[in-house]
């Protein structure tokens, strides 16, 4: 379980494409301080599992074409920005909201409309989840906890506060960016 709070910006440092999966090696000196093989890391939302724990502040993990498929993972390449977050722990704070780290949908982003002191930021809501969104509720856009602030038939909006722009991969995700819900 997760909580939605990003912990460190990460890149992709390598990418290995495999018949059915692909094996990514992610650069995140905090989350991998203390990951040890089989620990859980959110990467963009999505729960993977350490195999590996590298010297220069490194992990490895496995992704299986089912994940590719249904998340943006596959879309990511060598330099790519990450949201990284450790697993909860029974004793965490719940600074966001409960998050499993599954991946229900992809949706887009349609456009940003910048404010003094925070943006708006409208993202294409697919039909397998719109009955589970709400207006105040929460929702998870890759890997960030965020409340809905305003839902229409086909899309949700969300405002994003300084430190989500600078710490999160959602800062820099212009219009046609995919991302998971």
């Amino acid at each position: 379980m997760f909580t939605g709070i990003v912990e460190e910006l990460g890149r992709v440092v390598a990418k290995e494409d495999l018949v059915d999966a692909a094996q990514f090696t992610v650069h995140g000196p905090l989350v991998s301080s203390d990951a040890s093989h089989g620990d859980s890391i959110a990467v963009n939302g999505v729960c993977l599992t350490v195999v590996d724990v590298l010297a220069d502040g490194s992990f490895t993990a496995d992704v299986m074409n089912e994940t590719l498929q249904r998340s943006s993972l596959g879309e990511l390449g060598e330099g790519s920005a990450v949201n990284l977050e450790r697993a909860a722990s029974l004793s965490s704070r719940l600074g966001g909201h409960l998050v499993q780290g599954h991946v229900d949908a992809t949706g887009q982003v349609l456009g940003r409309t910048p404010s003094k002191h925070w943006e708006l930021v409208r993202i294409a809501l697919p039909d397998s989840i719109a009955r589970y969104v709400v207006e105040k509720g929460s929702i998870t856009v890759d890997g960030v906890s965020l409340t809905v602030a305003a839902l229409d038939e086909d899309s949700f909006t969300v405002s994003l506060i300084p430190t989500t722009l600078e710490m999160t991969t959602l800062g820099a995700a212009g219009p046609g960016t995919a991302v998971k819900l």
